[in-house]
């Protein structure tokens, strides 16, 4: 029963715009799941969802982590790193990525599934994550590169 209601949400979130917990369970139940607030809180947390900004301004849920289906191919990287990011820049070894509030978290998980070249780790807040480089050379190129997929 749980897997299929995991399937459920990531096909709902998929299909619809969902940015609350109570629309979510609003289309569980109308899909023939009898659910709790508490069980979708949870289901949440377990598929490792997150609040991503759309282009008009709203937030929707999408599957950040491995639990979500192709959760961290590379055109879920691009949508999740383009809505959430506002600019990219470094300074030595570092590069900061600045996210609108809230975002960041998100954008530093599907850019932690990637793999990139010469990265030592990162740390995530509200609003930036930042990322170590071996080099400020790769800084530099990795900022570049990060650059094209927020297209600004």
């Amino acid at each position: 029963m749980k897997n299929a209601r995991h399937s459920k949400i990531l096909e709902l979130i998929g299909q619809y715009s969902i940015d609350k917990q109570e629309e979510l369970l609003s289309h569980l139940k109308r899909s023939g799941f009898d659910v709790t607030q508490a069980t979708v809180s949870r289901d949440i947390r377990e598929l490792g969802l997150v609040k991503v900004a759309t282009g008009d301004g709203h937030y929707r849920y999408v599957a950040a982590s491995g639990a979500g289906r192709g959760a961290h191919t590379p055109g879920r990287f691009e949508t999740i790193f383009r809505e959430s990011v506002l600019k990219v820049d470094y300074a030595g070894h570092f590069v900061m990525v600045k996210c609108y509030p809230g975002m960041a978290n998100a954008a530093c998980e599907v850019f932690d599934a990637m793999v990139w070249n010469d990265v030592v780790g990162t740390l995530s807040g509200d609003d930036t994550f930042l990322i170590l480089m071996r080099s400020q050379d790769a800084a530099r190129l990795l900022t570049e590169e990060l650059s094209k997929f927020i297209g600004r």
